[in-house]
């Protein structure tokens, strides 16, 4: 019953469905208290009642022993949150948020069933001796190890050219930030040039003292290993090794996009000049390298892989403008061999990707167990509709000149088809000149309702794949086929009308 528009309260009468194993309401327009007698539904396993209007407080649900995922996210709630919440052990994701909750969260209370009190105590002396037995062993193999330099190999970096971590620090003149290019979660970027060859290359060294950073590497390794596209970016070399200090050092070195990332060009920083202009036909070029990239990773690859953070910072932009994708560490490389394969794959998955970009489903493990590996990619088709939104409007997803309860994909769809023009990034209508293409515009109507038709497209498209509703959206090999359409109608077009311009200039 998930994403439809239900409204009204939820009957009292679902307290009588006491062997009641799942139930989401996720994503309608129910309103009213959440009734008590859903206390009664003893068996549940699974309550999804996000995105709905849910007002009053949360009820007890003190007979809810066997509860393993609760989210009531996205509603009106308000009060305290119950304290019976904290007493159920099985519960395994609780989330809450966006919500009008006050007070403290409840702590789990410290009480287990006096028959588990052995196997506690077992398992903890268990561990203990565990514990000394290894660092016992970790002693004697210091006081046998003799210091030496750094490794310059890998497990993880067969296949690749071998480089040290001397030959990463000289390069980047010992990651100075002189030559930082920016930085993410799990990683800062340092211009370095490669000594042997004399190449400009960017080296990404992770933040090993991040949670996840490690996995990120490993992801990236494995989902770049063996895929070749124009629309991404490739791995020169890895580095898995220590440092001088003795420390765990990995990173990953890429070449080097003259360009940068896209979200430099599309947002300047404060009392930036700006030089760097994209026309439309230039943002367009750029939309359809991103969505031929993501539809060779989706339907092209030997085993499919998802992205999962699709965004203009991990866009970068090489000496033509030709837009690659980067940044995989976050990357899911699917199973062809059926959904079981990718049930248990998100088994331990908790929210991925960036605010803004991350589809409202991505929470949501019950929705994509139930709806399968096809509602995982439609997570990438999300993020590149709101990515194609913002390079056309130049307005992040998170700006704070959006109005509540509006984000980017209902600003521009409100706009369509007659306030196209008052949406549009004004800098995308300088082509090489500044008043370029504005001049194109006032030659002749014909001229301007035919890029106006052009624009409008392009922003239905990207508001279609950045519907709410995952199966609403459309999918990628229909997006790229509607943009070339686009881009040839447009190519036509500007080319007639600088036609017709220059003749009048020499008239």
């Amino acid at each position: 019953m998930l994403y439809n528009s239900l409204s009204g309260p939820l009957p009292v009468e679902i307290g009588n469905l006491t062997n009641l194993a799942a139930l989401d309401i996720s994503n309608n327009k129910l309103s009213g208290e959440i009734p008590h007698t859903l206390d009664s539904c003893s068996s549940l396993e699974v309550l999804f009642m996000q995105g709905n209007l849910f007002e009053g407080t949360i009820p007890p649900l003190n007979n809810l022993k066997n509860i393993l995922y609760l989210d009531l996210s996205r509603n009106n709630l308000s009060g305290n949150i119950p304290n019976s919440i904290a007493q159920h052990f099985s519960l395994q994701n609780l989330n809450l948020s966006f919500n009008h909750l006050d007070g403290e969260v409840p702590v789990q209370a410290n009480k287990r069933p006096k028959k588990h009190v052995a196997l506690i105590i077992a398992l903890t002396l268990c561990a203990i001796a565990a514990c000394l037995t290894l660092l016992l062993l970790l002693l004697l193999c210091c006081k046998q190890k003799v210091k030496q330099r750094p490794s310059s190999t890998s497990s993880v970096g067969e296949g690749y050219t071998r480089v040290s971590y001397d030959d990463l620090l000289k390069s980047t003149g010992g990651f100075s930030s002189n030559n930082l290019i920016g930085s993410g979660s799990f990683g800062s970027v340092y211009r370095g040039s490669h000594s042997q060859e004399g190449t400009i290359i960017a080296v990404k060294v992770l933040k090993l003292d991040k949670r996840g950073a490690s996995k990120s590497f490993l992801a990236e390794c494995e989902a770049l290993r063996n895929i070749r596209h124009r629309n991404l970016v490739r791995i020169l070399t890895v580095c898995s090794s220590i440092n001088f200090d003795g420390n765990e050092f990995k990173a990953l070195v890429y070449p080097f996009m003259e360009n940068g990332s896209l979200d430099e060009w599309l947002h300047r920083k404060e009392g930036e000049m700006p030089q760097k202009r994209l026309s439309i036909l230039h943002r367009l070029n750029i939309t359809i390298d991103v969505a031929s990239s993501l539809q060779y990773l989706h339907s092209q690859c030997h085993t499919p892989i998802v992205h999962c953070d699709l965004k203009p910072s991990n866009v970068l932009l090489d000496s033509n403008l030709t837009a690659l994708v980067s940044d995989f560490g976050l990357a899911r490389i699917l199973s062809d061999s059926g959904q079981e394969a990718e049930v248990n794959q998100f088994s331990s998955v908790r929210i991925k990707g960036t605010i803004g970009y991350a589809a409202p489903e991505t929470p949501d493990l019950y929705f994509l167990i139930w709806h399968g590996w096809s509602s995982i990619k439609s997570r990438d088709v999300y993020s590149f509709g709101v990515l194609l939104l913002e390079i056309f409007t130049g307005r992040r997803p998170t700006s704070e000149l959006f109005e509540e309860n509006e984000n980017l994909h209902s600003f521009v769809k409100h706009a369509l088809p007659g306030q196209v023009m008052d949406v549009v990034d004004q800098t995308a209508l300088y082509d090489k000149e500044p008043g370029d293409l504005t001049d194109i515009l006032s030659c002749r109507s014909d001229f301007r309702s035919e890029i106006v038709e052009c624009l409008v497209s392009i922003l239905t498209t990207g508001v279609a794949c950045s519907e709410e509703a995952p199966l609403a959206r459309t999918n990628m090999g229909r997006a790229i086929l509607d943009l070339i359409s686009i881009r040839d109608k447009l190519s036509k077009t500007l080319v007639h009308s600088k036609k017709v311009k220059s003749s009048r200039k020499g008239e």
